[in-house]
């Protein structure tokens, strides 16, 4: 009888131990969502289209909701154009710093809220909230809408106030 349980034990113990270590210690999916903003991101500041895509649903979405001829107004960006302009060679990075990042998660369906600035080189460029949504299939997590809206000041990003 002592040997079954302590033969029961080893196998059990092996068992676990045998588990791949992402298995015995995985992100939360929290986690694993602001992982794939914070790569797409460095993507975009390594001027790295193929690290960009790789982060996004192939239906994603960029939109742009500002004030145009003193009226709220929603622009809709192209991706592909995006990624034409963050890969088309330039002199200064494309820096997007992001703070404040609220993640919430329901089954594969996700947001992600930030403040963020935008900086051409170390020139400030403008700045506001992005807002992303993001779908976990089979390839993991994937940004399938961001909207982000567009000031030139935000004090809780700390960004130059506006000029006179």
């Amino acid at each position: 009888m002592r040997n079954r349980i302590a033969l029961f034990a080893t196998v059990a113990a092996l068992g676990f131990a045998s588990r791949p270590l992402s298995a015995q210690a995985s992100a939360s999916p929290e986690q694993e969502v602001r992982a794939v903003v914070v790569r797409m991101f460095d993507g975009m500041r390594a001027g790295d289209t193929a690290a960009i895509r790789a982060t996004l649903h192939p239906d994603a979405r960029l939109q742009s909701v500002d004030v145009h001829e003193g009226r709220p107004a929603v622009r809709t960006i192209p991706m592909d154009a995006f990624l034409r302009a963050v890969g088309t060679p330039h002199a200064e990075m494309y820096d997007e710093r992001i703070a404040n990042v609220e993640v919430r998660v329901d089954g594969d369906l996700a947001t992600a809220w930030m403040d963020y600035a935008f900086y051409v080189g170390p020139k400030f460029s403008h700045c506001g909230i992005d807002a992303f949504q993001l779908f976990r299939g089979p390839d993991g997590w994937r940004v399938l809408q961001i909207a982000d809206t567009r000031h030139t000041s935000c004090p809780r990003m700390n960004t130059p106030p506006p000029a006179a």
